[in-house]
């Protein structure tokens, strides 16, 4: 018994590090251009537009955001006002910290720990751990999201939300930057 247990846990565990590796890397878009400077793009007003959908593809929600964003050296701050289709009113604050190399790491009230990424060419990945409110109860909810810069102002983003690496959703929305 306790052999087909192991064997059952070792099969396992192969299963999720060859599924972790499958996937695609920052570092594929490397050559893709226009190239990606987070401190460039997320400096001044941008609007986005976005939707939440679950796991069937579903939407669920829609979204607009409005964004001031300000950088002082490697330092930036990504103010953001959320209204939902329901009228819902959210707000977030992102203070981001450029570490050099197209790395970067960013908190905000409802982010539990660091959010790490890393740009490469037109592309940006980063991960986190969200604090969502659902119904009066809070969920911690891991997002795998990637950005890709189409051209100097608009941007699209593509995240995955996960729980124990259930996907649960996806949230899709286009950024477009002002007075560009």
């Amino acid at each position: 018994m306790q052999r087909r247990l192991l064997l059952t846990a070792t099969l396992a565990t192969g299963a999720t590090a060859l599924a972790g590796c499958a996937g695609p890397q920052v570092s594929d878009y490397s050559s893709e251009k226009p190239v990606l400077d987070l401190r460039q793009y997320f400096n001044g007003v941008l609007d986005a537009y976005g939707v939440f959908t679950d796991r069937s593809g579903k939407v669920v929600r829609r979204f607009t955001v409005v964004m001031r964003c300000t950088w002082q050296g490697e330092e930036g701050v990504l103010d953001e006002d959320f209204i939902y289709s329901d009228g819902e009113r959210q707000k977030r604050i992102w203070r981001l910290r450029h570490l050099g190399n197209g790395e970067y790491t960013g908190t905000a009230d409802d982010v539990l720990g660091e959010a790490r990424g890393r740009t490469a060419g037109n592309a940006f990945r980063w991960g986190y751990t969200l604090l969502l409110p659902v119904d009066g109860k809070t969920y911690e909810v891991q997002f795998d999201d990637w950005m890709y810069l189409m051209d100097e102002r608009v941007m699209l983003n593509k995240a995955t939300m996960s729980k124990f690496g259930i996907r649960l959703g996806e949230v899709t929305l286009s950024f477009v930057k002002r007075g560009v």
